[in-house]
């Protein structure tokens, strides 16, 4: 599947999402926060929650990369599926885009909130004269079908009169706040255009929104990650006031990271946060974004599924970011990456990430746009995240010590004969070995559940906390068992 990483692909994700059983897996809970909207980066996970097992060639992820299939075994350079241990990030499978930053980037294809996300290259002296020609373009279409209504109605109309009035002017008409006209009016101006450059002078376009009244900033890691080490980070509001920024932390597995605007103005509104765990296939979404650089454009749609497991990556062979997404067919394409994915009352409810494509992008960028498989992170999941960055810098992963393997098949996850570097499959002492499972065993659900593949346990894993029990039903000898597991930590990306 692609991921909003508008970027690179990645595993492949399973076409459907997982099917709970009764009730849906339980997530991060989220304290209701009032966040920005800010830009999306590509980034790859830290050491996964049910250490994934595949080597770090895996195929491409969505939009991360176009017709991505479900998560598959990243495979060697001989071909043959690798096993990754827990320690390390599962290598991508089938595209999926990753929105990524647009300019030289933008969001990318869910390869999060897509198709392989292609790593933008230095901004071209000729870049904006490009957008200026694509947007002439339009004008030149507009004017010549203007014109040639003008002429008819000139023709047809016996008055001396060409031209027709409206009983009311659009700057008169009153809209009701529940509209997406009233919605978009209060959300806008708290989201921004995020520009994130590295010291080489690569970079790339994304959007974010504001999270508290401080300054902080939500987005993609994949939007920000040119700008992590000595690069270049600036916001821009909707009132063309630009602000530098600082990277506050940033998690590659999640895909999600918090910058924070220096000198940030008072007065800011943070957008308010809504419950990713109670939003129904069919509720209606409003995406926020700067899709190819056009920066506060808004896009509507519906949820068109939850859960869906999301592999990206953002083409650079950085690690992958697994999710368990909420699926929506609001357009959304390179550059509306960590943009807020709104409900019909505007409040967040996730922040889009990836996408899946089958084409090349607009206005000459080479990169793939919208086919309605659009990707977000539930924001109960990125509130979590964004507070443990804000309070530490690092994110922290739930995960159960074991290796699983990537392979693209239907059956469930199972743990690995042989861990990452040969590492042993199953952690011991940790929480599969506490649990009594072992290499072999073939992980078929998550409490309520069901899980087809390893970067479907990875993603449903990482939408509990560190601390949480769930309950594992795994097969093994052509039994069924069924056994509880308290969730371990590891913190950081490494």
């Amino acid at each position: 599947m692609s991921t909003e990483n508008e970027g690179t692909a990645v595993p492949p994700a399973p076409s459907a999402p997982p099917v709970p059983v009764d009730t849906p897996a339980a997530s991060p809970q989220h304290p209701a926060h009032a966040p920005a909207h800010p830009p999306a980066a590509d980034a790859p996970p830290a050491p996964m929650p049910a250490t994934p097992s595949g080597g770090p060639g895996g195929p491409e992820q969505p939009s991360h990369a176009p017709g991505a299939p479900g998560y598959g075994a990243a495979q060697a350079q001989g071909g043959a599926p690798h096993p990754e241990p827990e320690g390390g990030w599962p290598p991508p499978s089938p595209p999926a885009h990753a929105y990524p930053a647009q300019g030289a980037g933008g969001a990318g294809d869910g390869s999060g909130w897509g198709a392989s996300y292609e790593q933008p290259a230095p901004k071209p002296a000729g870049r904006r004269g490009g957008l200026l020609a694509a947007v002439l373009v339009a004008a030149l279409v507009a004017g010549g079908l203007g014109g040639g209504l003008g002429y008819t109605l000139a023709r047809n109309d016996d008055s001396s009169s060409t031209t027709v009035s409206a009983s009311d002017s659009g700057g008169d008409i009153e809209r009701d706040p529940g509209t997406v006209a009233g919605v978009t009016a209060r959300a806008l101006p708290s989201t921004v255009t995020i520009e994130a450059e590295s010291s080489s002078g690569e970079g790339g376009t994304g959007t974010g929104f504001v999270f508290d009244t401080e300054g902080h900033i939500i987005t993609n890691n994949h939007v920000v990650a040119d700008a992590v080490d000595g690069g270049k980070l600036t916001a821009t509001f909707p009132n063309g006031k630009k602000y530098d920024a600082e990277v506050v932390g940033n998690a590659q597995g999640y895909d999600v990271a918090v910058i924070k605007l220096l000198n940030a103005p008072s007065g800011l509104k943070p957008l308010t946060l809504g419950d990713s765990d109670k939003v129904a296939v069919g509720d209606s979404t409003i995406a926020i974004g700067a899709p190819f650089g056009l920066s506060n454009t808004v896009t509507t749609g519906i949820i068109s599924a939850k859960d869906r497991p999301v592999a990206s990556s953002d083409g650079t062979g950085s690690q992958a970011s697994y999710m368990s997404a909420l699926q929506t067919d609001a357009s959304i394409n390179p550059g509306n990456s960590g943009g807020p994915l709104l409900d019909a009352k505007g409040n967040v409810i996730g922040v889009n990430s990836a996408i899946q494509s089958s084409g090349n992008g607009g206005f000459g960028t080479g990169q793939s746009g919208s086919i309605g498989l659009g990707f977000a992170i539930p924001i109960n999941q990125a509130e979590y995240v964004a507070q443990e960055l804000i309070k530490t810098g690092k994110p922290v992963y739930a995960r159960i010590g074991a290796s699983v393997s990537l392979e693209d098949s239907t059956g469930g996850a199972k743990i690995t004969d042989t861990g990452a570097g040969g590492s042993d499959p199953v952690e011991a002492g940790g929480p599969a070995d506490q649990a009594g499972l072992r290499p072999g065993d073939v992980i078929t659900k998550l409490d309520d559940t069901v899980i087809d593949s390893g970067p479907t346990l990875i993603g449903e894993i990482w939408t509990h906390k560190p601390g949480d029990k769930v309950e594992i039903t795994y097969e093994r000898d052509g039994r069924t068992n069924t056994v509880d597991v308290t969730l371990a930590s590891r913190v950081g990306d490494s």
